[in-house]
């Protein structure tokens, strides 16, 4: 760009001088050259402080590896490649013959084990009864053999119950106490299984649902989904392939549809006019003679050229020579997608700084900039 300028300022210098027919001499020629030293170097260096321009630009977009959950083989590709598709279309479908089985053998487990708690609820009903039973027989038992203690000691000798009647009322008490004592203790395991419960449910029943909720979700694993709104793209499976649920095994490329962005390149120096929400201009190579305006949207708060990391190996002096460089995002105001671009393409930046612009040196910069958007319609020299 800086070539661009001094050429534009020959190019002025020879048709002054053959319009005005300017004599080549010693006065001359040195003034032309080292008035063109001081203004060029002056609307370079404030044109260059104030409106960074970035010779590296490209658009930058997320892509998602499309890994199914569970591992199988692919039965049907659902979509075509590069064609827009909704949350939740499917992509494709794995071989599901195996979890529905495992779905029809959880959902009639569940079941069993619902009209288990069922009965064991009966059982619990049936022990409580019972308890009622034996405590009845218990009392009824308890009160005669008082009668015939109570009659036997009073009545001495002439007693109408003799010893061993008392006796034999005495061990049908305490049969019908320890009676009593085991349904006790029947009611009181079965209440234990019939009242296992969590968050008020039997505990079988729930792990049964747990599993059948397991084998749901297998099944519908099986059917792999879009993660968002967005394209398939180099869509490579067929049916027959096997998928692993394994995620350094891809086996599809999803791109989201989102706002498009441009990342730039820019020296270090320029982080000192470079602030988010500021104009920008950007030309591509895709479109030769055309400008889009946008604007500055996030300036990256770290650069990859100092990152460091724990790991067994030591850090190399070439980290520390490597030279870094700041990347701004800057956003379009136009559509790329009405220009039928694809997502990637590139070109150059500048960034205009109107705040500290004194002395108007951005008509320069925007100049340049479509100077060398006209050139790529020949080649797209950077």
């Amino acid at each position: 760009m800086d070539m661009l300028i001094i050429l534009t300022y020959t190019a002025m210098c020879i048709l002054i001088f053959k319009a005005f027919k300017i004599p080549l001499n010693k006065w001359t020629v040195p003034t032309a050259v080292l008035g063109g030293v001081f203004i060029l170097s002056a609307i370079i260096f404030t044109m260059n402080y104030n409106h960074p321009y970035e010779k590296y630009a490209k658009e930058v977009f997320v892509s998602v590896p499309i890994v199914p959950q569970i591992t199988g083989t692919v039965s049907s590709v659902n979509v075509v490649p590069n064609q827009l598709v909704h949350r939740g279309d499917i992509l494709f479908t794995l071989e599901n013959t195996q979890q529905k089985i495992a779905l029809a053998k959880a959902d009639a487990a569940l079941a069993e084990a619902k009209s288990g708690a069922l009965q064991k609820n009966e059982s619990l009903l049936a022990a409580i009864a019972k308890v009622g039973k034996v405590q009845a027989n218990l009392e009824r038992s308890e009160t005669t053999y008082i009668r015939y203690r109570d009659g036997h000691i009073k009545g001495g000798v002439n007693s109408p119950f003799s010893e061993q009647q008392v006796n034999n009322k005495k061990k049908l008490f305490e049969a019908d106490l320890a009676a009593f004592d085991g349904a006790k203790a029947d009611e009181r395991r079965i209440r234990l299984i019939t009242e296992s419960t969590i968050l008020g449910e039997n505990t079988q029943v729930a792990q049964l649902k747990s599993a059948k909720d397991k084998a749901k979700l297998d099944l519908e694993r099986t059917y792999v989904k879009a993660p968002s709104d967005g394209y398939p793209t180099q869509v490579t499976i067929r049916p027959g392939v096997r998928a692993s649920s394994l995620p350094l095994r891809p086996v599809m490329t999803f791109v989201p549809k989102e706002k498009r962005r441009i990342a730039g390149l820019f020296w270090q120096n320029s982080l000192l006019r470079l602030e988010v929400g500021i104009d920008a201009e950007v030309i591509l190579d895709a479109v030769p003679g055309h400008v889009f305006s946008g604007k500055v949207v996030e300036v990256l708060p770290a650069m990859a050229e100092g990152e460091v990391q724990a790991t067994g190996t030591l850090i190399s002096s070439s980290i520390i020579t490597k030279h870094g460089y700041a990347i701004a995002i800057i956003e379009l105001d136009e559509d790329l997608n009405s220009y039928n671009l694809p997502l990637g393409v590139q070109g150059q930046a500048a960034t205009i700084n109107h705040e500290h612009d004194i002395m108007h040196v951005s008509l320069v910069r925007r100049i340049l900039l479509r100077m060398l958007g006209w050139l790529k319609y020949i080649y797209p020299v950077k």
